[in-house]
């Protein structure tokens, strides 16, 4: 069973274009009620005076077709099964409840199924006294010899070049002749790393890992080229090669950027910036993308078309309209940055001699540094193992600052401070901010005139605020608050280093932790386990306890 979310697989088309139209922004889409099995959405503010705009095709394209009907656009979207062309009865009922004096134009991709069926309605309405003409759109430069190129993302531009003429009162013949010169001008070609995949069926991935294959159609037929290399500013660079080398002239272009359907914003934005930036481009004045408008349902995949511009087909696209799936023009401009001068945090206190201070410092860091590979051990049974790792990084930098005479050793607001600096900078992870959290703050509340205890309170609660935690959620806190509490009630050291002690110990009978990696673990693993990180606050105390 293929991953595709959907009730009844008969159902998906119909159900999708009922998902367009309670999204349109404009409330201008209505489904043309004629038959169950006839797909038609029509513009609700359409009354005949202007030539009809229709299009249409197989689904699985979303946005278009129905997402590109509106003012200034399409006047109604036929909808065939996902990849399959809408039926001649279908197509034909579209024109003739649509149709008024000035006539319909019918815009079809190239392919056999769109161009007999549209094709053969357009017949029929002829023969029932409609004015109807048609362009076939062929924009895919994938492969040139072919004499019947296929139509694709480039089809919008024609939708949106013609939508303008007819909106402001053109008449049939200009309307059909100007979008003939647009699908003239547009040239499209796409790529992708892994090909669609259809509704309740599974689908064999055709290109290579590591590779991406150069135009593939829209319904997932095999391109031209496989390219060893996901490289997005390579990929660009032969795209671009390929759309430009039709266009035999200097003229200034249009570039839409489409998504196939699988590509994050993340990637589309990196994409849009080779292309733009690509030496390829210098003549391109307009971007119209990225985002997905002629996919093909999840296609890992982008196209680019490019568009010769004339001064008409420049303010055709850039002209507003009533359409959810378009995207206004952008004109491409030089990136600009705002200047600034970097700003330091880095605090600047001068280094200072203290003895007794030295000691605690150098008992801290040695604790932490002997008891890395204890820590990591512990770790690994309900974390990724590094404990000990990250706490003897920081350990091991204020060591040897503390031994280089590079700490402010006398003004212990400075002092705790640095502390905080430096651990932000080489602990890592989570555990490095908390601490930088911790040591900042009580610094701060020393500066302001706190004593020691009651600063190192101040910064537990910091540390807590912003971590998430607290006691009892068996973290290192569970051994942290019952220490410093006991500091600041004006405990002896052994009291204080007991309390940590028993915290920690309390930490192996908490069968669920709410905070870090260990809260990803069920009961059965963090039994009997104490926490590391309060271990490792217990092992200082008891380290301090004995250089009191």
């Amino acid at each position: 069973m293929t991953k595709f979310m959907m009730n009844k697989k008969e159902d998906l088309v119909a159900e999708a274009l009922d998902g367009i139209i309670y999204a349109n922004p404009w409330r201008n889409l209505v489904r043309l009620d004629v038959d169950p099995w006839v797909r038609i959405v029509m513009r609700n503010d359409w009354d005949k005076k202007r030539v009809a705009l229709i299009s249409g095709g197989g689904s699985g394209h979303e946005p278009a077709h129905a997402g590109f009907i509106g003012k200034g656009m399409l006047t109604a979207a036929v909808c065939g099964d996902v990849f399959a062309s809408p039926g001649v009865e279908a197509v034909y009922n579209a024109i003739v409840n649509l149709t008024g004096d000035a006539g319909c134009l019918l815009i079809v991709k190239n392919y056999t199924g769109d161009r007999l069926n549209f094709g053969l309605a357009a017949e029929k309405a002829r023969k029932a006294g409609f004015n109807v003409s048609m362009v076939i759109v062929g924009d895919d430069v994938a492969l040139p010899e072919n004499p019947q190129p296929r139509g694709v993302a480039g089809t919008l531009l024609v939708h949106k070049i013609a939508g303008f003429v007819a909106e402001r009162g053109d008449d049939l013949a200009t309307v059909t002749k100007i979008a003939e010169s647009a699908n003239n001008a547009l040239t499209t070609m796409g790529v992708a790393m892994s090909s669609c995949h259809l509704p309740g069926e599974n689908t064999n991935e055709r290109v290579p890992e590591g590779s991406v294959e150069l135009g593939l159609g829209i319904h997932g037929e095999p391109g031209i080229e496989v390219m060893e290399s996901q490289s997005s500013q390579q990929i660009a660079k032969q795209l671009l090669t390929k759309v430009f080398n039709q266009q035999q002239s200097e003229k200034p272009c249009a570039l839409l950027v489409n998504n196939l359907g699988g590509m994050s914003a993340l990637e589309m934005n990196l994409v849009t910036r080779d292309l733009i930036e690509s030496p390829l481009s210098k003549n391109v004045q307009y971007l119209i993308g990225p985002a997905a408008m002629m996919t093909a349902l999840d296609m890992k995949g982008y196209s680019v078309t490019c568009l010769e511009l004339t001064p008409l087909f420049e303010e055709a696209i850039c002209a507003p309209v009533e359409a959810a799936g378009w995207l206004k023009a952008v004109k491409i401009e030089a990136l600009k940055s705002h200047k600034a001068k970097k700003q330091a945090s880095e605090i600047n206190a001068e280094p200072s001699e203290n003895a007794e201070v030295a000691r605690i410092i150098n008992t801290i860091c040695e604790t932490l540094i002997a008891n890395e590979s204890d820590l990591n051990k512990l770790d690994a049974q309900v974390g990724d193992g590094d404990t000990g790792s990250t706490f003897a990084a920081g350990a091991r930098q204020i060591y040897d600052e503390c031994k280089g005479k590079q700490l402010p050793l006398n003004v212990l607001p400075d002092l705790l401070a640095v502390t905080g600096e430096r651990l932000a900078k080489v602990m890592g992870g989570s555990s490095g901010v908390l601490m930088a959290i911790f040591f900042t703050a009580a610094g701060q509340k020393m500066a302001e005139g706190d004593a020691l205890p009651e600063a190192l309170q101040k910064g537990l609660e910091k540390m807590k605020h912003y971590g998430g935690a607290q006691l009892g959620d068996r973290t290192l806190i569970d051994a942290l608050q019952p220490a410093i509490e006991a500091m600041v009630n004006g405990k002896d050291f052994t009291d204080v280093a007991d309390a940590a002690n028993k915290g920690a110990e309390n930490t192996a009978s908490m069968t669920k932790a709410k905070a870090g990696r260990s809260s990803y673990l069920n009961s059965e693993n963090l039994h009997g386990v104490q926490d590391p990180g309060a271990v490792a606050i217990a092992r200082v105390f008891a380290a301090l306890k004995q250089i009191q």
